[in-house]
C-alpha cells in the first residue's frame, strides 16, 4: 500500500474520531444548558414562593423559563441518543446524559400483567428441567383513548292475568331534559369549557373527530340545562359568600360581541377566605357580569351585605363606604399589592432595560419604598393562618412601627418633590383623599389580610380564558360563563377536581330531597369522599 493510502487512511480515523468528539461535545453542551435551565427555573419558584405567588412578572417568567426547559431538554435527549450511538462505531470516551429520577407510577392505576413466554429448554445445555425461580417486572405507562359508550336503561312492562293492568317501573329522573347525556359527559362539556377555556365548536370538532357528532347546537342546550339543573346549587354557594364578614373584591375585562365590533364588559369577583385568620368557613368565590364598569353594579352586587370589602381604590366602591347607606356603611381595606406596584414600576431595574433605558434611571425613592412595604409582607407571612388575636398583637408590636415610620417617610419625600412626579402620583395614592385610614386596618383587625391577591387568584382563569375563546357572545353568555365560574373556581378552592364534583352532583341533584341539597357543596361533598376513603 503506497504513502499516499495509508494518509488518506490516517485523515479518515482522524475525521471520525474528531466527528465523535464533537458529537459527544455537542451533547455534553446540550445537557449542560438544559440544567442551567432547570436551575433557573428553580430559582425562580423558590423566589416566588419567598416574595409573593401574586407577582405577574415573576409568572411569566416562570412560564418562559418551563418553555426553554422543555425545548432544551428535547434537545438534550436527541443529543444523547447521538452520542451513544457514536460510541458504538467510535472509540471514544463515553457519554452519559444526567437524568431526572422518575417517580414510581401511582399505585392506583390498575395493571395489566403481560407475561413473555418462557423459552422450552435451558439455552445453554438445551435441557427442558426448567424451575421458575424469580422474576423480572419492567413498568411501562400507556393510556387508554377515551372511550365512548351508550347506556341502555331498561324498564320491562308486566301485564297481570287477573286484572290486565300493565306495570312499569317509573323511569329514571336525569339532570337535563330527556337525558340524553349522562353526567359525566356533561361536567366534561362543562369544565372544558369554562374550566379549560375550550369553546363548544372546538370541543363538537373533536368530538367529531373520535366518531361521535353531536352539533354545537346541542352542546349549547346541555349547557344551558345545566345551567338551571344547577342553580340550586349556586344559591347555596351565594348565601355562603354573602354570609361572610370580610369579602374580597375585584373585577376584570371581558371582550363582549356588539354591534360594531367588540365593546369592554367586566367580571366581577366576591372571595369568601377565612384561612388567613384560622377561620373554619371554607372558602368560596362569588362572580357577576356587566356591561360596564359604573358603580350601580358592586352597589347592586353588595346591596344588602355589610362587613369589611378588600379591594383596591377603584372609586366605584366609594357608595358602598357612606355613611348614611342602608343597612350601613361597608368597611374599606386596601390593598398594600396594588400600593407595591406603583413603586415597582418605578423601581424595576430589568423593566427599564427591557425598554431600553438605562438601569441606572430608577426612583432611588420608590425603591426605597418598595423595600419598607416587603418588610410588612416579610411579616405577614409568618403570622398567616393565626388566629385574629395572635394577628393583632404581633402587627401593633412589629407592623405598627413600620407604618409610621413609613407614612412620616412618605410624606417628607412628597415634600421635597414636584407634583407631577410620578413617585408622588404613586404616594398620593396611598395617602390622599383618605385611602391612609383604609390602609392601616389590617393593624388593628386581624380579619383583614394585607392585600386583595384572594380574588385576583380567582380571576387568573378568567385571563387565560380571554386568549382563547376571544368573547362572550351574548350578555346573557356573560352571566352563565359567571355563574360557572363560581361553581370551578368555589371547587378549586377547596382542593377538588371540579369536573368530578360536577359530575357526581348532576348524577344525585334529581333525586336528593331539598334539605339535603347542602352535602353537595364542594367542601361537604369533599368531606364525605375523604370519610368514605377512610373507611
Amino acid at each position: 500500500m503506497s504513502n499516499a493510502a495509508l494518509e488518506i487512511m490516517r485523515l479518515r480515523a482522524e475525521l471520525a474520531a474528531t466527528k465523535a468528539d464533537l458529537t459527544q461535545a455537542r451533547a455534553v453542551v446540550s445537557c449542560s444548558e438544559a440544567m442551567i435551565a432547570e436551575l433557573k427555573l428553580e430559582i425562580a419558584r423558590l423566589r416566588r414562593d419567598r416574595y409573593g405567588i401574586s407577582s405577574e412578572r415573576r409568572a411569566r417568567l416562570i412560564d418562559q423559563l418551563e418553555l426553554q426547559l422543555e425545548e432544551l431538554e428535547t434537545a438534550a435527549a436527541e443529543d444523547a441518543l447521538a452520542a451513544e450511538q457514536t460510541t458504538q462505531t467510535a472509540t471514544v470516551r463515553a457519554f452519559t446524559r444526567r437524568r431526572a429520577a422518575r417517580k414510581p407510577f401511582p399505585e392506583h392505576l390498575p395493571r395489566e400483567r403481560v407475561v413473555i413466554e418462557v423459552p422450552a429448554a435451558c439455552t445453554c445445555c438445551g435441557s427442558d428441567r426448567l424451575v421458575k425461580m424469580g422474576e423480572d417486572i419492567t413498568e411501562t405507562l400507556e393510556v387508554i383513548p377515551r372511550q365512548w359508550k351508550v347506556i341502555q336503561t331498561v324498564r320491562e312492562k308486566f301485564t297481570c292475568r287477573d286484572c290486565e293492568k300493565i306495570s312499569q317501573p317509573p323511569a329514571p329522573f336525569h339532570a337535563t331534559p330527556r337525558g340524553w347525556a349522562g353526567p359525566n359527559l356533561l361536567a366534561m362539556i362543562l369544565f372544558e369549557k369554562f374550566g379549560q377555556h375550550q369553546p363548544l365548536n372546538r370541543q363538537a370538532a373533536r368530538y367529531a373527530r373520535e366518531g361521535v357528532d353531536l352539533s354545537l347546537s346541542t352542546l349549547a342546550d346541555q349547557v344551558g340545562a345545566c345551567t338551571t339543573a344547577l342553580q340550586p346549587i349556586h344559591s347555596l354557594i351565594e348565601r355562603h359568600v354573602m354570609e361572610a364578614k370580610r369579602l374580597h373584591g375585584d373585577d376584570t375585562t371581558v371582550p363582549l360581541l356588539a354591534k360594531g365590533g367588540a365593546k369592554t364588559a367586566r367580571l366581577w369577583s366576591y372571595v369568601r377566605d377565612d384561612r388567613p385568620f384560622g377561620g373554619a368557613a371554607p372558602p368560596a368565590a362569588l362572580f357577576r357580569f356587566s356591561r360596564d364598569r359604573t358603580k350601580e353594579h358592586p352597589n347592586t352586587h353588595l346591596a344588602t351585605w355589610r362587613g369589611i370589602l378588600q379591594a383596591d381604590a377603584y372609586s366605584g366602591y366609594n357608595d358602598l363606604y357612606h355613611e348614611t347607606r342602608m343597612p350601613g356603611p361597608i368597611t374599606s381595606a386596601l390593598c398594600w399589592a396594588h400600593a407595591r406596584r406603583k413603586f415597582f414600576e418605578l423601581a424595576d431595574i430589568a423593566g427599564n432595560v427591557r425598554k431600553g433605558k438605562p438601569a441606572h434611571q430608577i426612583s432611588p425613592v420608590a425603591l426605597e419604598a418598595v423595600k419598607r412595604i416587603d418588610a410588612l409582607f416579610d411579616i405577614e407571612r409568618d403570622i398567616n393562618g393565626w388566629d385574629v388575636d395572635a394577628r393583632v398583637t404581633t402587627r401593633q408590636t412589629l407592623s405598627r412601627p413600620l407604618v409610621d415610620g413609613l407614612h412620616a417617610w412618605l410624606l417628607a419625600e412628597r415634600a421635597r418633590m414636584s407634583k407631577h412626579n410620578p413617585v408622588v402620583k404613586a404616594i398620593n395614592y396611598m395617602v390622599e383623599n383618605g385611602h391612609w385610614p383604609a390602609f392601616t386596618r389590617f393593624l388593628d383587625d386581624g380579619r383583614v389580610c394585607l392585600t386583595n391577591n384572594a380574588a385576583e387568584r380567582s380571576l387568573r382563569g378568567v385571563a387565560l380564558g380571554r386568549k382563547s375563546w376571544l368573547f362572550a357572545g351574548s350578555e346573557r353568555g356573560g352571566h352563565r360563563a359567571a355563574f360557572m365560574y363560581s361553581l370551578i373556581v368555589t371547587a378549586k378552592m377547596n382542593d377538588i377536581d371540579p369536573q368530578a364534583w360536577l359530575a357526581d352532583t348532576l348524577k344525585r341533584l334529581p333525586d336528593i330531597p331539598v334539605p339535603r341539597l347542602p352535602e353537595l357543596l364542594p367542601w361537604n361533598w369533599k368531606a364525605d369522599r375523604e370519610n368514605l376513603k377512610a373507611a
